[in-house]
């Protein structure tokens, strides 16, 4: 125990019996005794005390790496929330440019003379006549 031998042991009893006496000897023992045990519970609970730090250290880094992968999860979530918004903004450029493009060709369109309607027979000039303007167009 601590190093030392059985005579080393004996020679500090035989001292210790020397100064202390026989009669103060066993209360002596008994509370070399007891504060050996209060150093031990001392030293057992500063190693449960180190080892509750240690895991709570590593509760702490684990609680980092979920609020990470909580914030990357969340910046995703975003990203697809906003994926309808996006494509409604396309949706109406695109719509905006198909009634763009509609507005343009109405524009180019040729206007129409007023016809006179009447029951009349057309003759064969006429029709051939009305049949060469829509070839044109």
């Amino acid at each position: 125990m601590f190093g030392m031998g059985f005579t080393e042991m004996l020679l500090i009893a035989v001292i210790a019996i020397l100064f202390l006496g026989p009669d103060k000897l066993p209360s002596t023992m008994i509370e070399i005794a007891k504060f050996f045990k209060n150093v031990k519970t001392t030293i057992g609970s500063v190693k449960d005390s180190l080892e509750e730090e240690m895991n709570l250290s590593e509760i702490k880094q684990e609680a980092l790496a979920y609020k990470q992968e909580l914030l990357n999860a969340s910046e995703n979530l975003h990203k697809v929330t906003d994926i309808p918004a996006q494509a409604g903004a396309k949706l109406t450029s695109l719509t905006d440019d198909i009634l763009d493009d509609i507005e343009d060709t109405k524009e180019k369109e040729i206007p129409k003379e007023p016809q006179e309607v009447t029951f009349k027979k057309k003759s064969k000039e006429e029709k051939i006549e009305k049949e060469e303007d829509i070839k044109d167009v």
